[in-house]
């Protein structure tokens, strides 16, 4: 759309983009067929990185690559084949015979067609003759490998069968760009090959705007992580099951600094593509998969055999008709799942907080389907311990609900996840730190009980695998795997629960004493907030959602002192601390990580210094309380401590924000 100057902004040079300074030129007049220096071909094409590596970070076109006068004329008329992108179209030119202006062509072309192709890809997801220094030649040699070697990077999508070649570029440029930077000094800069002015001949840039500078040493920094990202990224082919495929995706876009946003739409398009999944799977092979793992180790609910069933009233024809009927409405929300964190971490949060919506509706969907299995199936319940926090030892009948108890883990994973990225993303204040870790807790807490009678039907399908006759390698395989799941699923709901458990005690008595305090909220009040933080959940039925009165009541523990408090909190983090500890002895293969079990052991081991830093917290709290009287200490006294909430960039983990407690040294 063409944009126009309003009457008022005409001759304004902060708003008209064609208006000119005294003794100024309106056009640009710089020659793009003179002759240059292979020093200032380096730094013309050292300029050009730095303004693409602009573009990668956002910035718009108008603002970087098209200040370059070569690119401008290489493209203006536009050519109708790659034979008329000359800097001169007239063909008797001697400037297309000089080498140098033949090596910065080929350069800006491939930059280009590199760039149309990442275009594309986000929109789709998201002989020398003449006498010069070898270091120069060297140096240029370089740079127009990195062309190529971008161009076949770029194309490596195409190759999802075979992972040596889909990575091969990613390498090639990793091994080729310490050339680059090391010949850069050698560059001479052209500043005249750069204008301004060329957003004149863009219709939709007004007002004017100034060309991005990006130092070349922050460019290259950024120009080196995308390839090292790149080379990285295409692991995800190297498929284990559906869990390692979901601990790659989620411990990748999780790595600080985030991954460019062509690194990340390449993901996605290596994830799922043309309807399939890394290129060779069916998203009905991931699911079933992801199903055996979880709830249905050797189950003859997904047995391939069922799908050659035509008499309706065998009971294979049931199981076949219910599951895929569960696939279909299971396979969008699994596959958004894996879609949403292959965003920035501001989106993936907003985009879970629908999403979970999706998998409620799935939930009841999943127990209807449930119920027909069951009656189907003529299914006897299963008599088995109750979860250990129920305060119950009569064991308790209840049927599998395989279905929905594989969506409501999920959901519950989901919803965590949110919380979680509050903190990270600093969308909770330092007040609202001890009601969100209650409510993290409280969520942890669900998921640890889910997690327990989930054990208790896949021990009972490993002893009725133990004592059947026929031995069933395969069916061993699955069952050992999905014990190997429960095990993990156990531990990390565990720690959640221990941590987060721990950090609100700390929160609650840091507030008792005002040491974390409230800003003022003239126009918000307690209750307004916390419809503000439940509002993504608000439609969640199952786990119900604490009302505002049990809210305050369980997050402030007012019938609690803040000895009783603390002490439990150093309780909870002693478990927390096993937990941690357990958790980093797991091998890739135990912790459904292989591909990326460095991201993730390094995640855990963060966790576990987070533990000890809230311990050291609880410790200096504990010393002082240990001064006041019964009296002192309900009156909330001074306890002669400062503390600072840290930002998620200075804690040893983004979800876990422990408070930097110091003792006030007397004067």
């Amino acid at each position: 759309m063409l944009i126009l100057p309003a009457r008022g902004q005409i001759g304004d040079p902060k708003m008209d983009s064609g208006c000119v300074a005294p003794g100024e030129k309106f056009e640009e007049e710089y020659d793009v067929s003179r002759r240059l220096l292979p020093e200032e071909v380096l730094g013309i094409i050292d300029e050009l990185i730095c303004h693409e590596i602009s573009w990668h970070l956002g910035y718009p076109l108008s603002q970087t690559l098209f200040t370059s006068v070569y690119v401008e004329a290489l493209s203006m008329p536009d050519p109708a084949n790659i034979g008329e992108a000359h800097f001169v179209r007239s063909s008797s030119s001697e400037s297309r015979n000089d080498p140098m202006l033949q090596i910065l062509r080929a350069y800006c072309l491939g930059m280009l067609k590199g760039c149309s192709y990442v275009n594309e890809r986000i929109k789709l997801e998201h002989y020398y003759e003449e006498k010069v220094p070898e270091e120069i030649l060297q140096g240029l040699s370089a740079r127009l490998s990195l062309r190529r070697i971008f161009l076949e990077a770029a194309e490596s999508p195409e190759n999802k069968s075979d992972f040596a070649k889909a990575q091969a570029p990613w390498i090639e440029g990793v091994e080729i760009l310490p050339v680059i930077e090391k010949t850069h000094s050698l560059a001479k800069d052209v500043d005249e090959a750069f204008s301004a002015k060329l957003q004149r001949k863009l219709a939709s840039t007004m007002p004017p705007r100034p060309i991005v500078q990006l130092d070349f040493k922050e460019a290259f920094s950024h120009l080196s992580r995308m390839f090292e990202d790149g080379r990285e990224v295409v692991n995800v082919l190297k498929y284990t099951d559906s869990q390692c495929l979901l601990t790659f995706v989620s411990t990748f876009q999780a790595k600080k600094p985030q991954p460019l946003v062509y690194v990340r739409t390449l993901l996605q398009t290596l994830v799922f593509d043309d309807m399939t999944i890394l290129g060779n799977m069916s998203i009905r092979q991931l699911l079933d998969d992801d199903l055996s793992i979880l709830t249905l180790p050797a189950s003859p609910l997904l047995a391939r055999s069922n799908d050659d069933i035509e008499a309706v009233q065998d009971v294979r024809f049931a199981m076949s008709q219910q599951t895929e009927l569960f696939r279909e409405r299971a396979a969008q929300p699994f596959l958004d799942i894996l879609r949403t964190f292959c965003q920035n971490r501001c989106r993936i949060r907003r985009t879970l907080c629908h999403l979970i919506r999706d998998w409620e509706n799935l939930q009841m969907d999943a127990e209807d389907i449930d119920h027909v299995l069951q009656v189907k199936t003529e299914e006897r319940p299963l008599a088995h311990r109750p979860s250990m926090m129920s305060g119950s030892a009569r064991p308790v009948e209840s049927y599998a609900l395989a279905l929905s108890s594989w969506t409501y883990l999920y959901k519950l994973r989901l919803m965590e996840t949110i919380v979680q990225l509050g903190f990270e993303l600093e969308v909770y204040q330092p007040d609202e730190h001890l009601g969100m870790y209650w409510y993290l807790n409280y969520l942890a807490k669900g998921r640890l009980q889910h997690a327990e009678r989930i054990k208790s039907f896949i021990v009972h399908r490993a002893e009725e695998a133990r004592a059947s006759p026929a031995h069933d390698p395969e069916a061993d395989r699955q069952i050992q795997r999905a014990l190997a799941s429960t095990r993990l699923t156990l531990l990390d709901a565990a720690v959640t629960w221990e941590l987060s458990d721990a950090l609100a005690c700390l929160h609650t008595v840091l507030a008792r004493h005002n040491l974390v305090r409230t800003p003022p909220r003239p126009y918000s009040n307690d209750e307004l907030r916390y419809d503000l933080r439940m509002k993504p959940f608000a439609a969640i039925g199952l786990p119900s959602l604490p009302t505002f009165a049990e809210f305050t009541a369980g997050s402030r523990q007012p019938e609690t002192s803040s000895e009783e408090l603390l002490a439990y909190g150093e309780r909870a983090l002693l478990g927390a601390k096993k937990g941690f500890e357990a958790l980093s002895k797991l091998s890739a293969e135990e912790s459904f990580s292989v591909g990326s079990h460095d991201r993730w052991i390094a995640s855990v081991k963060n966790g576990l210094k987070s533990c000890i830093a809230t311990g050291i917290a609880i410790t200096t709290v504990q010393r002082k309380l240990a001064g006041l009287d019964g009296q002192e200490e309900r009156e909330g006294k001074a306890l002669g401590l400062t503390v600072e909430i840290p930002t998620p960039d200075k804690t040893y983990h983004p979800s876990w924000i422990v408070p930097k407690v110091t003792v006030i040294p007397n004067p």
